[in-house]
């Protein structure tokens, strides 16, 4: 018989829905407008700018990552002095009113220029969201996590983005399979956005149901936060937040290949694939994606973080060519063999992140620094990420030159989780605790 739900376990079980729950439905609107860049926002915001079009509107994803750090700084402070519940139900609602108002922006050819800087003003908020919301949602699950099982409990957050990528593809491959191609740029577009108004008031019900961390609690009670969290970490941490910065750079460029809407957009204008069967190839990895995920962060409650990593790149690496090739068939199977092989890697550098980079820091500057490592990863790797690839492609006229930038940048990562000293078998360090980078001392 299963053992009964005790209190404990039934808030283990809500703030892993939560931390779920809130990434999903952030990355979701982050996604959206990403895969509409490549699909949409060319013609309906940018066509005046002729062939400089689509590059441009890969070039706005680039813009709101940005402003990733300065939500990094702003959420994660606030996140240091106020809590980690109140600063997610913030982050939620901005990434939700952004997106739903991207829905309503009439195109260029009605509003003129207009257009496209509102279009940008609503990106940037996004970014904003996006920066704080991350740190915030790993916390609140890895402090909550019982002992020995941070891993596990850190992945779910993890699993927001393949999950927002396939909520996101499913409505958009449901929208324009319902719809013809005028009609799609004449108004189908708009309806993922318009759906994050029901997303969003799920997500705020179910984190106002979860209690603050006890790791902050405990900051409270002994009058122990950081007046200055953030010049802490500029100050005291700034190895620990490049390191941080550069992993998650070299998972993030390769992740932003599907998630930034570069192969979606390639298959579509290159390949010549209808946008509702790569958008559902895309489903399937995203799949993949989320076990692969959810997997490496269990492994690494057992193995420890960084040799999950390591295994992870060198999948990554041994992959990247293989993946462009399977992909230029444009078959759909084989394609399908690609994005999957090429999801698991993703996962398996993307599952421990939460719990490692909540290792790194001490309690008191936690928010700030595991915030500001993974917004700045965020834009090293993902900001052109899709814009670089296009441009590579464009130059050399071979997609294998994109194989080559995100080669490079999967040995970076490589390359740092060997220089990055984990924590990944020891309690999560309370105040005062330091972490520190050191050549070969790496778990």
């Amino acid at each position: 018989m299963p053992r009964p739900a005790t209190p404990a376990r039934k808030e283990h079980r809500r703030v892993a829905l939560a931390a779920m729950a809130g990434t999903t439905i952030e990355w979701y609107d982050f996604f959206i407008y990403a895969l509409c860049a490549g699909l949409v926002f060319d013609s309906q915001f940018f066509a005046g700018l002729g062939g400089n079009a689509l590059l441009i509107s890969f070039a706005t994803i680039g813009i709101s990552f940005f402003f990733r750090p300065v939500g990094a700084a702003l959420v994660g402070h606030l996140g240091d002095r106020i809590g980690r519940r109140r600063t997610l139900i913030f982050t939620l609602l901005l990434m939700g009113i952004s997106t739903t108002l991207i829905g309503v922006i009439p195109p260029a050819s009605a509003i003129g220029d207009t257009a496209p800087v509102l279009l940008i003003l609503l990106r940037i908020l996004q970014g904003l969201s996006a920066g704080g919301e991350w740190g915030g949602a790993a916390l609140l699950a890895v402090e909550h996590a019982p002992a020995g099982r941070s891993g596990l409990f850190g992945a779910y957050p993890q699993l927001g983005a393949p999950a927002g990528l396939l909520l996101s593809n499913g409505v958009l491959a449901v929208v324009t399979a319902m719809t013809t191609q005028q009609q799609f740029l004449a108004w189908g577009w708009r309806i993922p956005f318009l759906i994050s108004v029901v997303l969003i008031a799920v997500g705020l019900i179910i984190r106002r149901k979860v209690s603050e961390s006890p790791v902050f609690q405990k900051l409270q009670q002994t009058g122990s936060r950081a007046k200055t969290p953030l010049l802490t970490v500029v100050k005291h941490h700034w190895p620990l937040v490049l390191g941080g910065a550069l992993l998650f750079a070299a998972n993030n460029a390769a992740g932003y290949m599907t998630t930034g809407g570069y192969v979606q957009t390639y298959a579509v204008n290159s390949l010549h694939m209808s946008k509702s069967v790569i958008l559902s190839a895309v489903m399937v990895a995203a799949v993949a994606w989320l076990t692969s995920t959810l997997f490496a962060g269990w492994l690494s409650d057992r193995v420890g973080r960084l040799k999950v990593y390591r295994v992870g790149f060198v999948l990554q690496l041994v992959w990247m060519f293989p993946f462009f090739a399977l992909l230029n068939t444009a078959n759909l199977g084989l394609v399908v063999v690609a994005l999957l092989v090429y999801s698991i890697a993703l996962g398996l550098t993307y599952g421990p992140q939460a719990a490692l980079y909540s290792e790194m820091f001490p309690a008191a500057i936690r928010y700030s620094g595991a915030a500001l490592a993974y917004a700045i990863g965020a834009v090293l790797g993902g900001a052109f990420a899709p814009m670089i690839a296009q441009a590579l492609q464009s130059g050399t006229g071979t997609v294998y030159s994109v194989g080559v930038y995100l080669a490079a940048l999967t040995v970076v990562g490589l390359v740092v989780t060997f220089v990055l000293k984990g924590r990944s078998t020891t309690p999560l360090p309370t105040q005062g605790e330091t972490s520190t980078i050191a050549t070969g001392s790496a778990s």
